[in-house]
């Protein structure tokens, strides 16, 4: 396989080993890595959003890791400029780049483009964010498949992030978020990519999951939760969304046991990758999809 020309990426659930193939796929071909996860990019939350370590940091060039403070937030948009730049870069130096993470999106805006929706007003948004809050989630869901059909099996119903911006989009342009993405255009050719989709049985997946929490809580999450408490964030800030900052936090103020606060963060983990699997299905239909095994005989062809 000619892999001079490429983009690798490489995809999959929480806790599936994303970044230690990345690592062992940018050595193999002389690539270096950026960072395809929306939490990752942080600086302040070093454990808990399991950011390479230190030692693989100094095997490879890593790109777009821990360098936004939370304090500000960080765009799909912001992240397709600087990955775009990064790719740029490692090209120039006649290396792979290889990208890897968990946000689908950032994937997605990668293949396909930005949508470029209008701004839409205040006001719209406050209503819509109200409507949800006041109606709950399966009802506001419900709701929205009557506006939008085109959001049945493409938006899961749990993700209230997406649910409240499909609703926004609609009731202001009232046009499908979705008619929208039609739209895009991304800035490389479709056979650039060789797109790489790692996953596990369920059972394995959940005990890998279960080591990475023991190993998040021996590494200095507790104190890293801590010290991010210390900097007195609005409670709707979207680094919110990194599991276990809140269960940390019980646990901090004694509402929990250290066993209650593992088994919380297992369960909230096990629901992501779920959602994370859920998305895939309907999003990344042309990756290609591995597992232990199977992996293992793609990379020596490499």
């Amino acid at each position: 396989m000619d892999l001079k020309s490429k983009i690798i990426l490489i995809s999959g659930p929480t806790a599936s080993g994303k970044s230690k193939l990345a690592l062992k796929i940018a050595k193999k071909l002389n690539g270096e890595i950026i960072n395809a996860d929306s939490m990752q990019v942080y600086k302040e939350l070093n454990i808990l959003t399991a950011r390479p370590s230190k030692i693989d940091l100094k095997k490879i060039e890593h790109h777009l890791y821990g360098f936004r403070t939370v304090k500000k937030e960080f765009s799909s948009g912001e992240w397709l400029k600087l990955a775009k730049k990064n790719i740029k870069k490692i090209r120039d130096k006649n290396k792979i780049p290889v990208l890897v993470g968990g946000t689908g999106l950032y994937f997605k805006a990668l293949t396909n483009g930005l949508v470029k929706i209008p701004k839409i007003p205040t006001p719209i948004r406050n209503q819509v964010r109200l409507m949800q809050n006041r109606l709950g989630q399966k009802k506001f869901y419900l709701d929205l498949l009557k506006y939008d059909p085109s959001v049945k099996n493409r938006i899961d119903p749990t993700d209230v992030q997406r649910s409240i911006r499909a609703f926004e989009v609609i009731s202001f342009t009232k046009k499908s978020i979705f008619e929208w993405y039609k739209k895009t255009k991304s800035s490389f050719k479709k056979d650039q990519f060789v797109k790489i989709y790692v996953d596990y049985p369920k059972d394995e997946l959940i005990n890998k999951i279960s080591k990475r929490v023991d190993q998040m809580i021996k590494n200095g999450a507790i104190e890293e939760v801590k010290d991010f408490y210390k900097l007195n964030l609005k409670s709707d800030s979207n680094i919110f969304k990194v599991i276990g900052i809140r269960e940390i936090k019980d646990f901090i103020d004694k509402k929990t046991s250290i066993n209650d606060l593992k088994q919380n963060i297992v369960i909230k983990t096990r629901q992501y990758a779920k959602r994370q699997r859920t998305w895939s299905r309907g999003q990344m239909n042309d990756w290609q999809k591995f597992d232990a095994q199977t992996l293992s005989k793609f990379i020596n062809k490499l």
